[in-house]
């Protein structure tokens, strides 16, 4: 499969963005990381990769989100909705989106065009794609960061804010996750709106997480897949200050 759509979510929560102010930023994903906005830095690793073809960024704000994007014919703005699941829920209604779709967000600021690629070959086949990080790979890398995770048999995972829709049908995960998208940071929620066997097995550790994604997609009628990320990197957004601190030390190399 080629021919990638890239969607940057870079979309901000109503009111005030303290995080943001406290950087000297209007919103989360034009705070300058090593003197780059995170949004130009997550735009140029998609621009990197050979198999995303366009590049869509969705924010409530363009005109600010245009000044920092590079001039080049592959990205283009849009409007995002008033969530995350219902911006995606627009785009894939749209006749005139064009599929497989890479879904990944502006405080991605670690994003490289290897990650990007890892992800893609990865994905390839499955309706839907969940990239994500196991917790072992990371917490030898980053020893003292701290990260939500989902455990499994065989493992606990984070999540690296990469996501795969092959076609319109993988709709119907984005519709179950809009019912869930306020407890994203709380994963036993999320897995106790799929069903109290889905919530039983997960807490005693009964399946593998492929296999809890499997009755998922059975479920719904998809195809899912968990893609764990070679580069234990990959799980490092910038939500909050201290993630900031991190990500600028990996950038310079002191960490």
């Amino acid at each position: 499969m080629s021919g990638w759509t890239a969607l940057i979510l870079a979309g901000s929560r109503p009111g005030r963005d303290a995080f943001a102010e406290e950087y000297g930023a209007k919103f989360k994903a034009l705070i300058h990381v090593c003197g780059t906005p995170m949004v130009t830095r997550v735009t140029q690793a998609l621009l990197g990769s050979g198999s995303v073809e366009r590049i869509r960024v969705l924010t409530q704000d363009p005109v600010a989100i245009a000044d920092v994007l590079p001039q080049e014919s592959r990205v283009m703005l849009g409007v995002s909705q008033g969530s995350i699941a219902q911006t995606l829920e627009h785009v894939m209604a749209d006749p005139e989106t064009r599929f497989p779709l890479l879904v990944t967000t502006a405080d991605h600021a670690l994003l490289d065009p290897g990650m990007v690629e890892d992800f893609i070959a990865k994905a390839q086949g499955a309706d839907m794609a969940i990239g994500l990080v196991e917790k072992t790979p990371l917490m030898q890398r980053l020893p003292a960061t701290k990260r939500t995770w989902l455990k499994f048999r065989g493992g606990a995972y984070s999540g690296a804010n990469l996501f795969a829709f092959a076609t319109p049908e993988a709709m119907k995960a984005v519709e179950l996750w809009r019912g869930v998208e306020q407890d994203r940071k709380k994963g036993w929620r999320m897995i106790a709106a799929l069903g109290p066997a889905l919530l039983m097995g997960s807490l005693l550790r009964l399946r593998t997480l492929q296999q809890t994604l499997d009755k998922v997609g059975g479920k719904l009628g998809l195809n899912i897949r968990a893609v764990e990320m070679g580069d234990p990197l990959a799980a490092v957004d910038v939500d909050k200050s201290e993630d900031y601190v991190l990500v600028t030390a990996i950038l310079e190399g002191r960490t």
